[in-house]
């Protein structure tokens, strides 16, 4: 078994033409279908199979293709660390982030990393915390930025950057905010907006929903924080939100922040890395940005 063997796994899933794979390595379509009988001899099974004049996996190949991607993607991570290893003045970081950090934290720390390392590339990738954890397992990027409740992945180290606890938000006219003490039965009342089922303020939600047993009266579920901060404005609906993500629109009066009735569990913002992810001095580096942000942040 070869590299070029796992990248034709890969690729025939991808496209499903031989033609196409010979394109995207450079050889001949022959050499294709000699690698591809090859590793289907070595490993004493059918990996490929023709239909309606397409090349796809067999079962046997689609188990072969889980480690493919990871091997795959190893070895370009291998061959990058070492070219670009010593230097902080070239090279790619691919970052992902869920919403809140990615829109809330990171644009003045990346603005701040590319005036000081013009040389150095970065690619942010903006998905649930759930996507980006998946997409640190299979080495897809170098480091995920991700608010989360406290979490444990054996592939997975986290250090903590900073606490991202909700809140309840409303409207300030909302009669929410003239009552004393807000209790679950008076949130039950209340038009609610949803955040998106992938997203962690979701799954806190209904964390607190089924402790509290809360069974709302009416919900819309939006994917879009943005979407939602502007539904609570018009003073109807009220949400859970990260307190980072409404601290500007706090201080500009336009929303009112209370704090959630009763024990909710404890949300902060994460840096996780693969630990079998080597990491590069260009990570290394931005890691410490990160850090002195988060320790600039404690003092202010």
């Amino acid at each position: 078994m070869n590299l070029i063997k796992l990248q034709i796994v890969e690729l025939i899933d991808k496209h499903h033409h031989m033609t196409s794979v010979a394109e995207i390595l450079g050889i001949k379509q022959p050499t294709v279908t000699f690698h591809m009988k090859s590793l289907e001899e070595e490993m004493g099974v059918r990996l490929f199979e023709s239909r309606s004049g397409k090349t796809f996996l067999t079962e046997a190949g689609q188990a072969l293709l889980h480690y493919s991607v990871k091997i795959n993607a190893l070895t370009q991570e291998a061959r990058r660390v070492v070219r670009e290893y010593d230097s902080l003045y070239r090279g790619t970081l691919h970052i992902g982030a869920s919403y809140v950090p990615a829109t809330y934290l990171l644009p003045p720390i990346l603005n701040a990393f590319s005036h000081e390392f013009p040389g150095i590339r970065i690619h942010l990738s903006v998905k649930p915390s759930p996507v980006i954890r998946d997409m640190l397992v299979r080495h897809q990027i170098d480091l995920g930025i991700i608010s989360s409740e406290p979490f444990v992945g054996s592939q997975l180290q986290t250090e903590t950057l900073c606490e991202d606890d909700l809140v309840l938000i409303c409207a300030p006219q909302h009669a929410l905010v003239q009552r004393e003490d807000v209790q679950p039965e008076h949130i039950a009342q209340v038009p609610f907006a949803l955040h998106g089922h992938e997203s962690s303020t979701r799954r806190l939600t209904n964390q607190w929903l089924e402790q509290h047993e809360v069974r709302l009266r009416g919900t819309v579920e939006m994917d879009s924080l943005e979407a939602i901060k502007q539904l609570v404005l018009l003073g109807g609906h009220i949400s859970f939100m990260s307190r980072m993500a409404v601290q500007w629109e706090e201080q500009q009066g336009l929303i009112r922040v209370l704090p959630i009735p009763g024990e909710q569990a404890p949300r902060h913002i994460y840096t996780v890395h693969n630990k079998d992810r080597h990491p590069s001095v260009q990570i290394k580096r931005f890691e410490e940005v990160l850090r002195e942000w988060s320790l600039e942040a404690e003092v202010t």
